[in-house]
């Protein structure tokens, strides 16, 4: 149904904090990856993903569709409000299974 061409994850998930979510999709289904990243660029059907490592920064460009899992220094959170999380509270949640 859907055809994304970039799925952004968080580093944190039920995995122990390993990373292994964004990395396991991207086996999944065949698409580039870039973990880590702390910067995000699109460039037409390429993405330049910035992450931190051990003695500086490196920045690799990936095709698109591309999975791209989050440092924390990629954006600043923003916090829900109270009518905000009342009004999500009453969308309809569609739930649909793997073809």
């Amino acid at each position: 149904k859907e055809q994304p061409q970039l799925v952004i994850l968080g580093k944190q998930a039920i995995d122990s904090d390993n990373n292994q979510t964004g990395q396991m999709l991207a086996a999944l289904t065949g698409f580039a990856q870039g973990t880590f990243a702390s910067k995000v660029e699109v460039a037409g059907d390429k993405l330049n993903v910035t992450r931190e490592i051990d003695g500086g920064l490196q920045t690799v460009a990936l095709n698109l569709p591309a999975i791209v899992t989050t440092d924390l220094r990629l954006n600043e959170p923003r916090y829900a409000s109270l009518p905000n999380i009342m009004k999500a509270k009453k969308k309809p949640l569609e739930t649909v299974t793997p073809d």
